[in-house]
């Protein structure tokens, strides 16, 4: 049994938290802004991502695209309604995003926001290690590591946390300050 074995997992933690936060809007045009918007097409919903082509011709505009321009009503009341925030302007063929600048407010509610994201994947590395815990357990009990061995493992596996936890940080840090720059 090695702790390595299990990176895979402590990658998918913080893959899944990169992922997460890139929907965070900052004072930038992004596409993941709005690509997981659920949009009703076709009697079913679907992401956005989906259904329309999204470009980002500037740094304060999205276009969306629809390949069929039959549903870019259904688009656009999609967009109105996702919270975000933000107006969508339907040129006939396509729907443009102007996003505003963001309010001193708005950016501590999004840090606010990415802080809660953090701890979720803070939490997803700790379950990680809890389940190694116990593997770590489960084999000392069953004969097939010493104590010896076991407290190495645990050792390794605190090493681990400690890395992964630190790349969570460094990623939370970054994102704050995509945030507050004006």
């Amino acid at each position: 049994m090695q702790i390595s074995d299990f990176k895979g997992d402590f990658d998918k933690a913080v893959e899944f938290f990169k992922e997460d936060i890139s929907g965070l809007r900052t004072g930038r045009a992004n596409s993941a802004i709005v690509e997981d918007i659920s949009v009703e097409a076709y009697g079913t919903y679907q992401s956005l991502k989906s259904l329309a082509s999204i470009s980002i011709p500037d740094p304060k505009t999205v276009n969306i695209d629809p390949w069929d321009k039959s549903i870019l009503s259904a688009i656009e009341k999609a967009v109105r309604d996702s919270g975000l925030g933000i107006s969508p302007v339907n040129t006939g063929s396509q729907i443009r995003i102007f996003l505003p600048e963001l309010t001193s407010e708005r950016r501590g509610e999004l840090i606010k926001v990415l802080h809660q994201k953090e701890e979720g994947a803070r939490i997803a590395v700790r379950k990680v290690r809890e389940e190694i815990k116990e593997m770590v357990k489960a084999a000392e009990d069953g004969d097939e590591i010493t104590e010896d061995e076991k407290y190495r493992l645990e050792e390794e596996l605190d090493k681990t946390v400690k890395e992964y936890n630190d790349k969570v940080k460094e990623i939370t840090e970054k994102k704050e300050a995509e945030i507050n720059t004006i």
